[in-house]
């Protein structure tokens, strides 16, 4: 069996799951240029909890886990199957990390389905989640992700999902498609990272503008596997596309030993939040 590429994709708004724009188009020609996968595994920014654990239910529920959005982002439903073996093979590569099996009470956050239903509308490939645990060091979640690597010789696509840059309290309504020069700095360090010396993408927590990007650790870590990855195999990724939205959110995704057309889409905004007179953008996620 071939070896299966792996990505990181700067998610953005859940409403990109309604949408589509040159962020959606590009996740969907990711999908589209890989073999089809035995099973999915989706590391994401928005199961962010104090222990590592996989989903291991045969059938996960689709969860809307964000506030303010319309009824018909509610309404999204992407009834993948699970993998309960493949969240046993998670558990065993990843030793001497142990892994919990999690056969209920998660499921596909939108930081995986916003992305999948692109990538993968038919919903017909397993797909199994793995938590950021959020005990552990950035050095930690570096060295789980090289340990994922014998994963993807079987025929498992490997996605980190979350953004580089990712500050919802700085968010600028007037800057619907730009970045401020703070989240620039930063995400072009993050690109220097991953596309020269993925491993460095660790030592990013003492750059300048790291305390503004990086407010919270969650949406940036799941970039953390996918330089796990790069690191373990010996080369780096490369952008499958770049921007921003409203000043303070990055949207650029990487992709690992892809083979992914170009894009010559023109540039324009990903999809918009809730109005913040109702709702603030850092009240929106759960």
């Amino acid at each position: 069996m071939s070896l299966m590429p792996a990505a990181f994709l700067g998610h953005g708004s859940p409403m990109n799951a309604l949408e589509k724009n040159r962020y959606t188009e590009a996740w969907r020609r990711f999908g589209a240029s890989v073999a089809k996968p035995r099973a999915i595994l989706v590391v994401s920014a928005h199961w962010y909890v104090n222990v590592t654990a996989v989903t291991a239910m045969a059938r996960p529920q689709t969860i809307h886990d964000f506030y303010g959005f319309p009824k018909e982002l509610f309404a999204v439903e992407y009834p993948a199957p699970g993998d309960p073996k493949l969240a046993e093979e998670v558990a065993e590569v990843a030793k001497p990390t142990h892994v919990g099996l999690a056969a209920d009470g998660w499921g596909l956050d939108h930081g995986t389905w916003s992305v999948l239903v692109h990538a993968f509308p038919k919903a017909d490939i397993p797909v199994v989640q793995l938590s950021i645990d959020a005990r552990k060091r950035f050095e930690d979640h570096v060295a789980l992700g090289a340990r994922l690597a014998p994963l993807r010789a079987s025929g498992v696509l490997i996605v980190g999902s979350g953004n580089v840059v990712h500050n919802l309290r700085a968010i600028d309504w007037s800057r619907p498609d730009a970045g401020f020069d703070w989240a620039h700095r930063f995400d072009d360090a993050a690109r220097a990272a991953l596309t020269e010396r993925p491993s460095d993408l660790v030592g990013l927590q003492g750059h300048g503008d790291f305390s503004r990007a990086v407010p919270t650790p969650d949406h940036f870590i799941p970039a953390l596997y996918l330089a796990g990855l790069a690191a373990e195999c010996g080369r780096p990724a490369q952008v499958l596309v770049d921007g921003y939205a409203f000043g303070s959110l990055s949207m650029t995704a990487y992709t690992l030993d892809g083979d992914c057309p170009k894009q010559d889409a023109p540039r324009g905004p990903g999809a918009g939040l809730p109005d913040p007179r109702i709702l603030p953008p850092e009240d929106t996620n759960v």
